[in-house]
């Protein structure tokens, strides 16, 4: 069981919200770029690659010094997409998929992420969550929500509020999109049985959690906002502006 870590960062053109997304612009970089740089701030990687089906994606990162994967333009997942990379890979114990569209994504959320998955070599996955703000509708159906139990174990991910507020308000986690997988485990992933709660809720990790297996859940206690929409990204540069980035 080898302790190297590598991250993976999944960065696919066509997206169907916002095509092209990981090459729009934030100041004057590319945001792939941005997410590149952020994730190499973390001193968990033993080697940081992106992993795209697309040459304009690849071609800009090799262009600002980053390392970049060319994979298959015909998997339906991005799971599929780590896997692919994983198998180029085949020293590494634990695989990181940290999502292109998080800019921002902060040093400690993905050291925390990363320190849960080698504390717990016998948890299938490690995962993120951040309460949600007052500025947030936990009704958004684009914004998922994660309950764990008191040892930091998710017991469900759901596109719609839970716990409800049957009684009294309810307090919410958002689920941040970065996983830490064993590597058994994620080369495995399909040959799980299919899961309904997948196909229910359209979120991969269900499949995970619906076959037994345990995905632990890092709380941090502030996250920056992931790129979903043209309006998620003008709200990016505004932050990043504040922050004296661009």
């Amino acid at each position: 069981m080898s302790d190297q870590i590598l991250g993976v960062i999944p960065a696919r053109y066509a997206s169907t919200r916002f095509p092209g997304k990981p090459l729009a612009l934030i100041g004057t970089k590319p945001m792939i770029q941005w997410t590149y740089t952020h994730a190499s701030k973390s001193k968990s990687f033993h080697r940081l690659v992106v992993a795209t089906d697309d040459k304009r994606i690849h071609d800009v990162v090799i262009g600002f010094g980053g390392e970049s994967v060319l994979t298959s333009p015909d998997h339906p997942t991005g799971t599929d997409r780590i896997i692919e990379v994983a198998e180029n890979f085949p020293n590494y114990g634990i695989i990181v998929n940290i999502q292109g569209d998080e800019p921002g994504m902060e040093t400690d959320l993905i050291n925390g992420v990363v320190n849960l998955k080698t504390k717990h070599r016998n948890w299938e996955m490690t995962t993120a969550a951040v309460p949600f703000s007052p500025t947030e509708d936990p009704k958004d159906p684009n914004k998922v929500k994660v309950v764990f139990d008191r040892n930091s174990r998710a017991n469900y991910f759901s596109r719609s509020p839970i716990p409800a507020s049957f009684k009294g308000e309810a307090k919410y986690h958002r689920h941040l999109g970065i996983y830490a997988y064993e590597r058994d485990f994620l080369m495995s992933y399909n040959q799980l049985p299919p899961s309904d709660w997948e196909m229910f809720e359209s979120l991969e990790q269900l499949r995970a959690l619906q076959n037994g297996g345990t995905i632990g859940v890092f709380l941090a206690e502030k996250a920056n906002l992931g790129v979903d929409s043209p309006a998620d990204l003008e709200v990016v540069k505004r932050e990043f502006q504040e922050k004296g980035l661009i």
